[in-house]
């Protein structure tokens, strides 16, 4: 297991952004599911900042999985989430919960995170979040 990914987890559910960015290189690609890649810490930390206000999110059931060498790593996990305020262009939020099992790759260097890809399925959350 990767210490760095285990360590963004960590931090992760605990809340700690600043644990998190701790993980990242500099010059970190974010890979958002369904969005746009965004270079650099500043922009991991707005969309944080923006994931917090409208979600609250734990992630459980995580494994990772490390490729040789090190330099490049998997993780799958279950999200378990409240849709705290409406995000632009989805659902109106009024409090719904949600389970959504998800995955996240990561390229590594010199101990720190330089690429975060994750996936999970939109059309499922909506499902769960719209009371389907």
């Amino acid at each position: 297991m990767n210490q760095t990914v285990q360590t963004y987890f960590d931090a992760f559910n605990a809340g700690d952004v600043e644990g998190m960015l701790a993980c990242l290189s500099e010059d970190v690609a974010h890979h958002v599911n369904e969005g746009q890649i965004r270079v650099g810490k500043e922009k991991f930390t707005a969309f944080c900042d923006h994931m917090n206000r409208c979600y609250r999110e734990n992630l459980t059931d995580i494994v990772v999985f490390e490729a040789k060498g090190g330099t490049r790593a998997a993780a799958e996990f279950i999200v378990n989430g409240t849709y705290l305020e409406t995000d632009e262009g989805l659902p109106e939020a009024h409090g719904q919960t949600y389970r959504l099992p998800a995955g996240s790759f990561f390229d590594l260097r010199d101990g720190k995170i330089t690429r975060v890809t994750t996936f999970y399925n939109l059309a499922d959350w909506t499902k769960q979040v719209s009371g389907g």
